[in-house]
């Protein structure tokens, strides 16, 4: 037991001990050694450059996926299947879990009219709802009213309230989750459903789906011959309140759905992310979300991962699920906002000792995909962690401190020109993001100015200035509270609808 602890201290450690000694030593090698930093600054902008030309060049293949994609009668396509294993999609349950909080009717209404527009049939369709016992009565009786209001809508509609101080739980989203899902297992085993023809969509609060999402869902799940082994990604998009929320806010969004849309085009990095679904019998086989880790979207994958021995994967779907832009009225609260809901997504360096601690125990797996994927995961909360500061900040110390002498050097004298190279390259990602943004808004609300649409083109050139101030630092903070053992607690973010 002893030993264990150690190990999940040490891979505890590991990332932000990295992170620190990296950004530290460069910072004072800059004043004692800065032709050494000016060698390292250049490196690491030829290799950003070599890499945001090849991640702008994903972000347009998979944007060309989705607009393909999105065309489909995904439903006419599972109506044609004929699968040899005899799985039709008339045979398949999907059940919608939302775990809530604290958010209003304004919220959870259009997420279940969503469901309600699907173009799938309804009673193969089961909602539940698990609200928390401490968000108080107001919450209850709010979740009670949509019962009485789309019960007969849908095969069933269950509302639970998850009680509070459990033992062994955390007050973590993966906990409400977990219980929605006991209470959903309830209902199947009542009816004598079997689990491997129930796919479960684990949504937040917010997620309204596309029309065609379970159709989509549908037909992945049919064709996919390992499908107990798989979980189902759609691209998460902002846009249920984009055009009301603040630039700032846009910005980060947009960003994560666009880094969402490249991995679909990495499947050896591909993770679960917010919303997803799977198998309802292999999450119960698993044993449900983590209930004491905040990072229970992903999380859920390496349970899935070490419990299949590493035969485990995520299906992309080039269908999109909309949720809320984290935005506030002021732009210091909504900076704040923004700050707190990156840091608990960069919490999901936890699960890097948790999935080493996994690979000491399981044998099964082979030792290559171990380096493999435990690499895959430093290297991307390392990269997070690092790259705006050393690009903002640290890049310009050896010009500073390095002194006349220092800039007459081949070096000092190409190293301007190397940030301009990748300032050029930013600009080239910057008009493709820019053309993505246009292309998945939603309609303009009549509210709206016409001349927002222009605000949402030039906000994209402030994007180096959001990396510099948000890109890196919450990666940063939580690398740091790991490795000093200052474990954080789930923020819900807050939530509201402009009427």
């Amino acid at each position: 037991m002893e030993r264990n602890k150690f190990y999940k201290r040490l891979f505890e450690i590991i990332p932000g001990l990295l992170t620190w000694l990296t950004l530290g030593g460069l910072f004072m090698l800059a004043f004692v050694r800065p032709l050494w930093v000016a060698i390292f600054v250049i490196t690491f902008d030829l290799y950003w450059v070599i890499r945001i030309s090849y991640l702008s060049l994903l972000l347009l293949l998979a944007y060309r996926r989705l607009e393909r994609e999105k065309k489909i009668d995904w439903l006419k396509r599972c109506a044609e299947l004929k699968p040899p294993d005899g799985l039709y999609y008339k045979d398949i349950y999907h059940a919608v879990l939302f775990p809530a909080y604290r958010e209003g009717l304004d919220i959870l209404v259009p997420s279940i009219s969503s469901l309600e527009n699907a173009n799938y049939p309804k009673d193969r369709m089961i909602v539940v709802i698990s609200v928390e016992e401490r968000a108080g009565q107001k919450a209850w009786d709010d979740v009670s009213s949509l019962k009485e209001r789309y019960k007969d809508k849908f095969l069933q509609f269950i509302v639970t309230r998850h009680p509070d101080n459990i033992p062994g739980e955390v007050k973590v989203k993966g906990a409400n989750a977990t219980w929605g899902a006991k209470e959903l297992k309830y209902f199947l085993d009542s009816k004598k459903i079997n689990y491997s023809n129930v796919i479960i969509s684990c949504f937040d609060a917010d997620t309204c789906a596309e029309k065609e999402y379970f159709g989509c869902l549908a037909y992945h799940y049919i064709t996919n011959p390992k499908r107990m082994q798989s979980s189902y990604q759609p691209i998460p998009v902002y846009n249920n309140n984009v055009w009301h929320a603040r630039s700032i806010a846009r910005l980060l969004e947009l960003g994560s759905s666009f880094m969402q849309m490249i991995e679909t085009m990495r499947l050896e990095k591909f993770v679960t992310f917010s919303s997803h679904s799977m198998s309802f019998k292999t999450l119960v086989d698993v044993g449900y979300w983590p209930v004491d880790m905040i990072s229970d979207d992903s999380v859920i994958y390496w349970k899935c991962f070490l419990y299949f021995n590493g035969a485990y994967n995520v299906t992309p779907m080039y269908v999109t699920v909309s949720m809320d832009v984290a935005t506030d009225k002021g732009i210091i609260p909504t900076i704040i906002k923004q700050y707190k809901q990156k840091r608990r997504w960069a919490w999901g360096i936890e699960n890097f000792p948790y999935v080493m601690m996994g690979f000491r125990e399981n044998k099964n797996i082979p030792m290559l995909v171990k380096m493999r994927r435990a690499f895959n995961i430093l290297e991307s909360h390392y990269t997070w962690a690092v790259w705006a500061i050393i690009i903002t900040f640290i890049a310009p110390l050896p010009l500073i401190f390095g002194g006349g002498l220092f800039r007459q050097t081949a070096i000092g004298y190409n190293l301007p020109g190397v940030s301009a190279t990748l300032f050029n390259i930013s600009l080239f990602t910057i008009f493709v993001c820019i053309f993505i943004t246009i292309r998945l808004l939603p309609p303009r609300p009549k509210d709206v100015k016409r001349s927002k649409v222009f605000v949402m083109i030039i906000q994209w050139f402030l994007s180096p200035l959001v990396a510099a101030v948000l890109g890196s630092t919450p990666a940063v903070d939580a690398q740091t509270r790991l490795m000093l053992g200052k474990y954080m607690h789930f923020y819900v973010t807050e939530k509201s609808r402009k009427k």
